[in-house]
């Protein structure tokens, strides 16, 4: 109301000092007068009108000083610069907000894809450019179909059931294994999801295969030992020279199966998260010393069997795993080292940190076969572990008993020369650094 009393105030006033110079100085001089009045108006409202039209112009117009502006003008400077600071600063929470769910995304492990209504990408994060091989500025409003270019991707996508997750392997990214899924969202919108799965699809595979290792393992013997028992039981006038055989040959694939399941066992341990390693301060050397002579009783004098201490410094750790991970590659180099081979162990301190290592003479290894040669089961030559009596088990138990002590395990090898089998322990372990010749 107060803006209609101001108006009809301000009328009434013009209309009565329109009235008196009527009255007083005649028509013309009155017209002219107003006209006059009407002009300077217009050119006071133009002249504000520019300045508004500069203003607004200015690209950072909220931080450059309100225009001065006389009555009414100034309020609708004033108005209008508060609605400006308003939309400024609610421009800023919304692209900070954008700012932080762009951070956000590109953040996480999956790769994220948003696709439009026509499976257009509208845009990506960067591990869905790693994933798919996609660039988020050249590829933008491409149909994903034509980037992901794979039949049961175009068929997933097709058949519009999303609730499992679609498993592929990346053919731009040999070896690599995505599992791939749509989200609809919003107005027949979709969000394109993909995780990286190769190392869950391998350890998928190394289940199979150690389930399908154990299995095969476990049959010859049980083969073995069932065929003998199953002979016995139906000819009991069997003579005692076959009877004595077949007891003997069932207990020593007894023996391999009992070999196989306390591996099985031990590994199983080695493997459990919560198994804390003891912190004993082993006399590596006295260790040493029995293993050198235990080798002596398995070799029976077949190999030449020799014990270079280095050093006399002791190890913190546990003493069965490592003389467990010890036994393994001593064991290994009488089994595949020939009669009359050569056979060393050797505890040392090389670059800091203390070595223990097996050379031997044997047969060797080939170079491709040496990154797998800790993977259970795996065997250069699957026929000749068997008759030494392996049970595929021995260099994966000490890979994990090195691991647990924060050591690694490095081979050497040439074939027809030998292979030396180094255990390098890091300086934290070790308790002493006393040199000693012998």
């Amino acid at each position: 109301m107060s803006g209609f009393w101001g108006r009809l105030t301000t009328f009434i006033v013009i209309a009565a000092v329109t009235g008196i110079v009527w009255a007083t100085l005649g028509a013309v001089t009155t017209l002219i007068i107003c006209s006059v009045g009407l002009l300077l108006l217009v050119i006071h409202y133009r002249r504000h009108l520019i300045i508004l039209d500069r203003w607004l112009q200015t690209e950072e117009s909220t931080s450059v000083p309100l225009p001065d502006g006389s009555g009414k003008w100034g309020d609708v400077f004033a108005r209008l610069a508060r609605l400006m600071r308003e939309q400024h600063k609610n421009h800023q929470q919304l692209s900070s907000a954008l700012e932080r769910l762009r951070r956000a995304t590109s953040a996480m492990p999956e790769g994220v894809i948003i696709l439009d209504e026509i499976d257009r990408i509208e845009w990506c994060n960067p591990v869905a450019e790693k994933h798919l091989g996609i660039d988020a500025s050249l590829d933008a409003g491409q149909p994903i179909t034509h980037l992901v270019r794979q039949t049961q991707f175009a068929e997933y996508l097709d058949a519009h059931n999303y609730n499992e997750p679609l498993i592929i392997k990346q053919s731009r990214n040999q070896g690599l294994i995505l599992s791939l899924q749509f989200v609809p969202y919003g107005d027949k919108q979709k969000l394109l999801i993909s995780r990286d799965v190769t190392r869950l699809e391998r350890v998928h595979t190394m289940r199979r295969d150690f389930v399908a290792n154990v299995s095969h393992e476990l049959r010859t013997p049980l083969t073995v030992i069932g065929g003998f028992l199953e002979t016995l039981s139906e000819d009991g006038g069997s003579d005692a020279g076959t009877t004595k055989l077949a007891l003997s040959l069932m207990t020593d694939q007894t023996r391999r199966m009992q070999r196989l399941v306390e591996d099985l066992l031990t590994l199983s341990r080695l493997e459990d998260s919560e198994n804390l390693v003891r912190e004993d301060n082993i006399n590596l050397s006295e260790m040493l010393r029995e293993l050198s002579h235990e080798a002596k009783s398995l070799s029976t004098g077949r190999h030449r069997i020799s014990l270079k201490l280095d050093t006399e410094a002791k190890l913190l750790g546990s003493m069965d795993d490592l003389r467990s991970a010890f036994s393994n590659l001593v064991s290994n180099a009488i089994r595949y080292t020939a009669d009359g081979g050569n056979i060393t162990l050797n505890w040392q301190i090389r670059d800091g940190q203390g070595v223990f290592s097996v050379q031997d003479s044997g047969i060797g290894i080939e170079p491709e076969h040496i990154p797998r040669l800790t993977e259970r089961f795996y065997r250069v030559d699957r026929g000749r572990s068997r008759e030494t009596g392996g049970t595929g088990l021995g260099l994966a138990i000490v890979k994990h008993v090195l691991t647990c002590h924060q050591a690694k395990l490095e081979i050497v090898s040439e074939p027809g020369k030998g292979s030396c089998f180094s255990a390098w322990f890091p300086a934290a372990r070790l308790t002493t650094k006393t040199h000693k010749s012998k």
